[in-house]
């Protein structure tokens, strides 16, 4: 019997440490790949299942992943909102260092879903449609930062959270630092940081700071000299009272 005993428990010994072992490698894997907040834990298991889930762990993660994509663009065209965001969560949580999931789930949450809420005509209070929209925008949001955060070496998910800022929130402050962040990434297109001064010159308090960026943008040559830089450069010469001999000439919007 005490043999027996001493037998359970070296095994039990042998589990635990095979296990310690796994979950430390499954952590340095994790780190080394920027998965921040990518949990395969029971939630992810109910979603995709036992075999799934399994295979997951066994080199078939990228698969699983793009299974359950495919699958939220298909309830996408069933518009399920639900259902398609339990699979963005299960295909992100498989491959968070896959920037199209964050983008996709991200529009299809914040643009898709809150336009859909705000259009529902089975609601009638507007203030309740508006609400719903906010929250998908929230969701929307909450995939770029996460995916921001599993990926900060790329500047795609910045301009898109630039992007959600700028045309659903309204957040010039927001748009310019997201906008600004993307083009301090190396490979980052080459409107990042022009759509980061624009912004900058909507953001109360920083008139000023705006101006001067606007200038040198303008300095840098007609490639530059944009009908929004140079209407937002006129806008800001006016409000900071630029000495008429220092003022950029403006021509008439229908000037050719």
């Amino acid at each position: 019997m005490r043999i027996r005993h001493f037998i359970a428990i070296l095994m039990l010994l042998a589990f635990g440490c095979a296990r310690l072992s796994f979950e430390s490698h499954l952590e340095q894997e994790g780190r080394a790949h920027y998965f921040h907040g990518a949990k395969f834990d029971l939630a992810l298991r109910q979603r995709v299942g036992q075999m799934a889930f399994v295979a997951a762990f066994s080199g078939f993660r990228l698969l699983v992943a793009e299974g359950m994509y495919l699958h939220a663009h298909y309830l996408w065209q069933k518009v399920e909102w639900g259902g398609m965001k339990l699979d963005f969560d299960a295909a992100t949580a498989l491959e968070p260092r896959s920037i199209l999931f964050w983008d996709q789930a991200s529009w299809h949450m914040a643009y898709n879903a809150s336009i859909a809420a705000y259009d529902d005509k089975k609601q009638p209070r507007e203030a309740l449609r508006a609400k719903a929209q906010r929250e998908y925008w929230k969701v929307g949001e909450d995939y770029l930062l996460r995916g921001i955060a599993n990926n900060p070496d790329v500047p795609t998910l910045y301009i898109s959270l630039g992007n959600l800022y700028r045309y659903k929130y309204q957040d010039h402050c927001k748009a310019a630092d997201a906008y600004r962040q993307a083009a301090g990434i190396s490979g980052a297109p080459v409107y990042a940081h022009r759509f980061a001064v624009y912004e900058l010159s909507e953001c109360p308090g920083h008139d000023r700071e705006a101006y001067e960026k606007l200038l040198a943008l303008y300095k840098k040559g007609k490639e530059e000299q944009l009908p929004t830089l140079l209407k937002r450069l006129g806008i800001l010469q006016e409000k900071l009272h630029v000495p008429a001999d220092q003022k950029i000439y403006i021509p008439p919007p229908d000037h050719p």
